[in-house]
Formats: structure tokens, C-alpha cells, sequence
């Protein structure tokens, strides 16, 4: 068995398994943690996870955040300025980009039902803009089923590392890995 079926056998098992109506926001999150390495074959086997998910008779919303940054960018008037001087963006980012992620995953999380899996890949096209985990902090609220997180990075224990290059922080996400598997479980 492969890397990334390893993954989607740990997924569903937990994702059959009976779910929690009184748990915070914090606990609706399932960070599904993989080697940077493997993010494009990830991509083209992320249907294994969605039909773990229907399996479970839970729904399936899928959020790629790929090209938001793009996107944010893009709309801006002043764009062309940050880009021939990047150190004028660091306090936009701060300021505008991070509430634009968290508004956009808002307003999926309000298309889904408790009984839904809402799962987020690309994340790693946010790196060196937002921290995932404030921007986690951030929607957890607005999380009524499941927030299943596509992680390229590393966990020990209840600390991530995002692509293995920042400080790890730790979170009361629910974490599956092919490292650690009887935490993942």
C-alpha cells in the first residue's frame, strides 16, 4: 500500500467513526499531514479521501486556496507597487489578505451542514502570507462538521511544523500521519 492510501485507510477510520456534536471548533479540525514532497500526487489522489467521506455518509465540500493569493492581488489597485516593492505588502497581508482567506473559508463553512466535511487543500500556496494556524483560530467558530485540512509538513506529538521550514505550533486539531500512527487514530 501506498503512501497516500495509507493516509486515506487512516482518514476514513476516523472519519467513520462516530462524531462528537458537543466539541469546539478547535476539535472539528482534522489535519491530514503529509511530506511536502508528495503535494502533486496528493492532488491527483484526493478523490480516495472524498469517497472515504461519502462511504462514512457524511458530505463532501471540497476548497482549493491555490490561487487566492492571486486572486487577492490581483484586485488590487495598487498591485503593481508591491510588486516592484515587497516590503510595502507585509503589513497588507497582516491587514487585509488573512481576513480574506478567513471570510472566504467562512462562507464555505455556512454551505455546509454538521454533517459535512469541508477539506481545504493548496495550503501550502499560503506559506510566508498567513500563518495557517491563526488563520485556523480564526473560522473555528464558524466550523459545524468537519475541517479537514491538507498539511504538507511534519507533526510530533500536537505540534506542526508547515513544510517542515517554520516553527511548529501547537493545536487540539485532530492529526493523521503515517508517522505516528496511534496518535493519529
Amino acid at each position: 500500500m501506498g503512501k497516500i492510501e495509507a493516509l486515506a485507510t487512516a482518514y476514513e477510520h476516523q472519519i467513520t467513526a462516530p462524531w462528537q456534536r458537543t466539541i469546539s471548533g478547535a476539535q472539528r479540525v482534522i489535519m491530514l499531514v503529509y511530506e511536502k514532497e508528495m503535494e502533486r500526487v496528493f492532488r491527483a489522489r484526493i478523490d480516495l479521501f472524498k469517497q472515504a467521506t461519502l462511504r462514512s455518509s457524511h458530505q463532501w465540500r471540497q476548497v482549493d486556496c491555490t490561487t487566492w493569493f492571486a486572486e487577492w492581488m490581483n484586485s488590487d489597485d495598487y498591485a503593481e507597487a508591491y510588486f516592484n516593492n515587497p516590503s510595502l505588502l507585509s503589513m497588507k497581508l497582516q491587514g487585509e489578505f488573512k481576513p480574506f482567506v478567513a471570510e472566504r473559508l467562512k462562507s464555505e463553512l455556512k454551505k455546509s451542514s454538521e454533517n459535512t466535511v469541508l477539506a481545504l487543500q493548496g495550503v501550502a500556496s499560503l506559506y510566508g502570507f498567513l500563518r495557517v494556524s491563526e488563520l485556523i483560530h480564526d473560522i473555528e467558530q464558524a466550523i459545524l462538521g468537519r475541517f479537514l485540512v491538507f498539511f504538507p509538513g511534519t507533526k510530533e506529538e500536537n505540534n506542526y511544523r508547515f513544510l517542515d521550514a517554520r516553527d511548529g505550533w501547537n493545536y487540539l486539531a485532530n492529526g493523521i500521519t503515517l508517522h505516528n500512527r496511534s496518535n493519529a487514530l
